[in-house]
């Protein structure tokens, strides 16, 4: 992912959720240093993903697929894209959050391999008030990973 990336990755993101990442988000992680990818069917981003690492700890920030496309092996593309490079950036474990109505996604993270671990009450924002987080993490095995 890059700078000229984020319009199609803001278009995603706005169709994807009922409270969206702004654009000034999305390039201050850039300018951060943050690695992020995009998939791009067609000639347009379909899907993306956004991480943090630190200290040997990778945190998945944002991982988003085009509604029109979901269940089509975009988001497990993206993800395993992160695991397969987590150790080009030291992570030894990586970590996200994910709403509990979001059912996909669980299903998405447990088949590859994240296990619950936490939740934080009143992470996310919602209809009438703010929804819990389940917190999910994975060991990252290979060169410079931990397992």
């Amino acid at each position: 992912m890059i700078e000229a990336d984020l319009p199609e990755v803001v278009q995603v993101e706005q169709r994807s959720y009922s409270w969206p990442w702004s654009y000034g988000i999305f390039r201050d992680c850039l300018r951060a240093g943050y690695p992020g990818w995009v998939y791009v069917r067609g000639g347009h981003i379909v899907g993306f993903v956004l991480i943090s690492a630190v200290a040997g700890e990778g945190h998945i920030l944002n991982l988003c697929v085009s509604p029109e496309v979901r269940r089509e092996g975009v988001g497990q593309a993206l993800l395993e894209r992160v695991i397969a490079d987590a150790p080009t950036f030291e992570v030894q474990e990586l970590f996200l959050e994910v709403r509990p109505s979001n059912k996909g996604a669980q299903a998405l993270y447990r088949s590859a391999g994240f296990e619950r671990i936490g939740r934080r009450r009143g992470y996310y924002p919602a209809t009438g008030g703010r929804e819990d987080a389940l917190v999910l993490a994975r060991l990252i095995e290979g060169p410079g990973g931990g397992a």
